[in-house]
C-alpha cells in the first residue's frame, strides 16, 4: 500500500484576501493567467472582467466584493483557490487527496482535472444565476459557537422547516442557514444561552431547503460541460465519500445546494487514513485553523497560501519552504524550471513534448538574439537540459554578506556568523540572544515550531545569498542553534571554495 501524506484543502464562502492576492500576483504569473481565463467567462455572462475588480491598482476586500453583484465574490473566491493550486502544482507539489469546503469543492474538482478552469468558472457563475432566477426566500448563513447537536436543538425550538445546519466545522462551531427572520431568532436564543454567533460573508443561504427548487435547474444548466476523469482523488465532505469514476458530477454538484458540509467528519476520516499535511489552497487560513481544532493533538501540519503574516510576508512562500524541507516538494529539474518560467500551468508532459519538438529552434533563436544584443555568453545547444533557468518564485539575493566584508574568496569566521544568526532568531522570536546556546533544542526547549523554523532558515540563507536548499534537506537534522550555524558556515565555506 502506498503511503498517502498530503491533502490540499480549498476554502469556500468568505475566503478572499485582496492584499495577499496582490502580493501573489506580483510574484507568480499563475494568478493573472487564472483570472484571465475567468475573465472570458465573466465577460461572456456578465460583460465585465473580474481581473479589473480583484487585481486593480488597489487591493479590495470581501466586503467590497459582496457589495457588488453576487457573481463577483463567488468567482473571486474560486479564482483565488485555483490560482493558489496552480502555483503549488507548478512548484512541484503532488498531493494525494484534494478536498473542498462548500464552494471550494468546485475548485477541487477543477484542480483534479474534472473540468477546465473556464468551465469551473461557468459552474460557479451558473450557481449564482440559477439561484437569482428562482426568486427564492431571502436568506443568510450564521456561524454558531456550538456543536451540531445543540444547534439542531435551537433550530427545533423555532420550527421553521427552511432552517438547517449547513456546515459542521468542528465541535465548537456549526453554521446554520435559512430565512433571515428565522436566523434572527436563532441568534436571539443563542445569546440567551451564552452562545456567540456571527453572520458569514455569503450572498445566499447555501446548504438549506430554501435552494431545493434551484437544484434541478442548475444540474440541467451545467450538464453539457465536458467532464474528464480525475487525476487526483477528491474527497467530498458533502457527499461524505470520494468522487468515483461513474459519478455524474452535474447531479452531485446540484446536491450541494441543500446538503450540509460535514467538514469535521471529513477531516477525521482523512486523518484516519494517515494523511498528515493539510495545505490550504486559497485565501485566509480558516480551514487550517479548523483542522487544528478538529485534530488538536499536534499530529498534523497545516500550511496556508494566499495569506499574509503580521509582517506582510506571503505564507505561500513559507508553505513551499516547509514542503521542500520535508521532501514533499522536490527541487524542480532544469526542464521543470523552464516550464514554470515560460508556461506556468501547462501540463508537464505537454511542455516536454513541445520542448523536444521545438527546443533546438528556440535555443538557436536565443543564441542569435544574444549575439545581436551584444552578449558574450554562450547558450548550450542542448534543449533538453536548460541548466540555469531561475524559478519564478525565487527572489534575487545579494552576494554572501559575511564573505563580502572580508573580500572575495575569504573565509567566514564561525563565531561572528553564529552571533549574527542568533541575533536574527532573537529579533524574530523576541527572545534574548543568550537563550540561543549551541545545544538548545529549538522546538523541544524553545517551542519554535517547524513552520517558524523553516521561515527563519529561509531568512538566514537569503541574507547570506545562499542557493535554495536541495531536495534532500531535512529540517530535523538541524534542531539546535549550533547545527544551524554549522550548516550555514559550511555552505558559505563551500561557496567561497567554489568562487561564488
Amino acid at each position: 500500500m502506498v503511503d498517502r501524506t498530503v491533502v490540499v484543502l480549498f476554502p469556500g464562502q468568505g475566503a478572499f484576501d485582496g492584499p495577499a492576492l496582490a502580493a501573489a500576483n506580483r510574484q507568480y504569473p499563475q494568478v493573472a493567467q487564472t483570472f484571465a481565463d475567468i475573465d472570458e467567462v465573466s465577460q461572456e455572462l456578465f460583460s465585465r472582467r473580474l481581473t479589473d475588480i480583484v487585481l486593480g491598482e488597489q487591493p479590495v476586500g470581501i466586503a467590497e466584493l459582496l457589495a457588488d453583484d453576487p457573481w463577483v465574490s463567488q468567482l473571486a473566491i474560486y479564482g483565488s483557490d485555483v490560482a493558489a493550486y496552480r502555483i503549488l502544482a507548478d512548484q512541484g507539489l503532488r498531493p494525494d487527496v484534494l478536498a473542498g469546503h462548500s464552494l471550494g469543492e468546485i475548485a477541487a474538482l477543477v484542480a483534479a482535472g474534472a473540468y477546465s478552469i473556464k468551465d469551473g468558472a461557468r459552474i460557479v457563475a451558473q450557481r449564482v444565476l440559477v439561484i437569482g432566477e428562482q426568486q427564492l426566500t431571502e436568506g443568510r448563513m450564521v456561524a454558531v459557537a456550538t456543536e451540531a447537536g445543540r444547534a439542531e436543538t435551537i433550530i427545533g425550538l423555532i420550527g421553521d422547516p427552511m432552517l438547517a445546519v449547513a456546515t459542521e466545522n468542528h465541535d465548537g462551531q456549526t453554521v446554520v442557514s435559512g430565512p433571515a427572520q428565522s436566523l434572527e431568532q436563532v441568534r436571539g436564543i443563542a445569546a440567551q444561552l451564552g452562545i456567540s454567533t456571527i453572520e458569514l460573508n455569503s450572498p445566499f443561504p447555501f446548504h438549506t431547503p430554501i435552494l431545493a427548487p434551484a437544484a434541478p435547474v442548475f444540474a440541467a444548466r451545467i450538464r453539457h460541460l465536458d467532464q474528464n476523469p480525475l487525476t487526483v482523488p477528491v474527497y467530498s465532505p458533502i457527499l461524505q465519500r470520494y468522487y468515483e469514476p461513474g459519478d455524474e458530477l452535474s447531479e452531485l454538484l446540484s446536491q450541494h445546494f441543500v446538503k450540509p458540509v460535514k467538514f469535521a467528519e471529513g477531516i477525521r476520516q482523512l486523518h484516519g487514513e494517515g494523511l498528515r499535511y493539510f495545505v490550504e489552497s486559497g485565501s485566509l487560513s480558516a480551514l487550517s485553523k479548523l483542522v487544528n481544532k478538529i485534530v488538536p493533538d499536534g499530529d498534523v501540519t497545516t500550511l496556508s497560501s494566499l495569506t499574509l503574516d503580521g509582517k506582510g510576508t506571503l505564507l505561500l512562500d513559507t508553505a513551499l519552504a516547509v514542503l521542500r524541507s520535508t521532501g514533499l516538494v522536490g527541487a524542480l529539474s532544469p526542464a521543470e524550471q523552464l516550464a514554470a518560467l515560460l508556461a506556468p500551468g501547462v501540463n508537464r508532459d505537454a511542455f516536454a513534448a513541445f520542448w523536444a519538438a521545438t527546443g533546438a529552434e528556440i535555443t538557436e533563436l536565443v543564441q542569435r538574439r544574444l549575439a545581436e544584443f551584444g552578449g558574450a555568453a554562450t547558450v548550450s545547444a542542448t534543449p533538453a537540459a536548460p541548466a540555469a533557468v531561475a524559478s519564478p518564485a525565487a527572489s534575487p539575493v545579494a552576494a554572501p554578506a559575511a564573505a563580502a566584508g572580508n573580500g572575495s574568496g575569504s573565509e567566514v569566521d564561525r563565531d561572528t556568523l553564529g552571533a549574527d544568526i542568533r541575533s536574527v532568531y532573537a529579533a524574530a522570536l523576541e527572545y534574548p540572544e543568550e537563550v540561543f546556546t549551541e545545544d538548545v533544542l529549538l522546538e523541544a526547549e524553545l517551542g519554535v515550531d517547524s513552520v517558524k523554523q523553516i521561515e527563519l532558515m529561509s531568512r538566514v540563507t537569503t541574507k547570506y545569498g545562499l542557493p535554495e536548499k536541495s531536495s534532500n534537506f531535512r529540517l530535523a537534522d538541524y534542531d539546535t542553534m549550533g547545527k544551524i550555524v554549522d550548516f550555514i558556515h559550511s555552505a558559505l565555506h563551500n561557496g567561497v571554495q567554489a568562487g561564488i
